[in-house]
């Protein structure tokens, strides 16, 4: 089922739903469902990238639905080898239990401690013993485990696949059969496991879930790449992350960090606003109506909010744009350029296409409309397009990175 099909309740954002006719008739046989998710305890920290399923299980959440937030602490033994091309090291019990405690806090920034159920998939795994997994692993086939796409990479690149990872999508289903669970959210990475659960819960007797799968969240290093967003999922192994535990400021400027195209990818799975608020913002800033600068600095805003309220995410943007104005560089270390100009200046975007600072005059207007081009202390506007007179000296910031003086002279009389 592709994206454009999925439409209806919980649907906004979503990849995959599995089916829209089992969700209506769930959602028409009782008031209350239950929905989960679960998490592997990998890393301490939950980052942007977990809350798009957490920010789902909210929106059922508030809908009346009882969700259940599973803390993988057994699965997290084995390791899930989702999108690997080899077997996932397993984590030790201690940095297991450690991570799990950080999540029980962590998830409670976004769901409602009074209405939330966390389980521990320990609960009920470890009691399986062997018969009960040796049963468990009865119900599905090598044939059809390989019919999952990093199963089948590995197998046919005759990379080794250890019997132990074949236990991960089954143990990950029963999940499902404990909690007797209605409908289960993942990524869009987590589909085979998703459906083995409808698989598994069959064979136990009871009625197949509902699974509805999201997309991966790019990391704040994504970019557009040939009109196609590319980059990896976010990762705090990769440094592409913003933890939601993250003192203010700091998750404040990884968002004004970002590329401008995936700040509508993240508008889209982290915002709060709706799609057709969304829609016509961009279409705005994309018409030169509104600065893309603006638009980023309210996700940035929004996101400290929801983590650490109204008052710190207000500090945290006027702490983080005095330091996006004020960010120094070693004086002596900044490039000078002479421009010779006439007596009424010579115009900024033109003088620093000519200078090489930028590659056209196109990138300069693009730049300044994303507000990226500073002279001294004042970001530019397409309003406020200074010329460089004779006699001064101007420090201008284009991008992130590069900055440069530059020395105006008057032109020789007669040029």
């Amino acid at each position: 089922m592709g994206e454009a099909e999925i439409t209806g309740p919980f649907s906004r954002g979503a990849v995959h739903l599995e089916t829209r006719a089992d969700l209506a008739a769930k959602l028409a046989a009782r008031d209350s469902l239950v929905v989960k998710a679960g998490f592997d305890p990998t890393a301490p920290d939950l980052h942007l990238g977990h809350t798009v399923l957490i920010n789902k299980m909210k929106e059922f959440q508030d809908a009346g639905h009882r969700v259940v937030f599973i803390v993988g602490d057994f699965t997290a033994l084995i390791g899930d080898p989702t999108g690997r091309n080899v077997a996932r090291k397993p984590l030790g019990q201690d940095a297991i239990r450690a991570n799990a405690e950080t999540y029980k806090e962590q998830v409670f920034r976004i769901l409602d401690p009074d209405r939330t159920e966390i389980r521990f998939n320990s609960e009920w795994l470890s009691d399986l013993g062997t018969e009960g997994i040796v049963r468990l692993a009865a119900k599905y086939t090598v044939s059809r485990m390989l019919e999952r796409d990093d199963f089948k990479k590995r197998f046919k690149a005759e990379t080794s696949i250890a019997i132990h990872e074949f236990l991960y999508p089954l143990l990950q289903a029963y999940d499902s059969v404990a909690i007797e669970a209605d409908v289960e959210l993942g990524g869009s990475d987590q589909l085979f496991n998703l459906l083995v659960g409808r698989a598994i819960q069959r064979d136990y007797g009871q009625e197949p879930q509902v699974v509805l799968t999201m997309p991966l969240l790019e990391g704040t290093d994504g970019k557009l790449v040939n009109g196609k967003l590319t980059g990896a999922k976010m990762s705090k192994s990769l440094g592409n992350y913003v933890g939601i535990t993250q003192e203010p400021r700091t998750q404040f400027l990884k968002v004004m960090g970002i590329s401008d195209d995936l700040m509508w990818r993240y508008y889209e799975l982290l915002s709060e606003e709706t799609p057709q608020d969304v829609k016509t913002l961009r279409t705005r800033c994309e018409s030169g109506q509104d600065n893309p600068r603006d638009a980023k600095e309210g996700l940035a805003v929004e996101i400290v909010r929801r983590f650490h309220g109204d008052a710190a995410a207000q500090k945290a943007r006027e702490e983080g744009n005095l330091w996006l104005r004020k960010r120094t560089v070693d004086e002596s270390s900044i490039p000078e350029m002479r421009l010779a100009a006439p007596p009424e200046g010579a115009p900024l975007i033109q003088s620093i296409r000519d200078l090489g600072v930028a590659v056209s005059a196109s990138e300069v207007r693009r730049k300044i409309k994303e507000g990226a081009v500073w002279v001294g202390d004042e970001r530019l506007s397409m309003d406020s397009v200074p010329a460089l007179v004779p006699g001064q000296t101007y420090k201008v910031r284009f991008g992130r990175k590069k900055v440069v003086k530059i020395v105006v002279v008057q032109e020789p009389v007669g040029h």
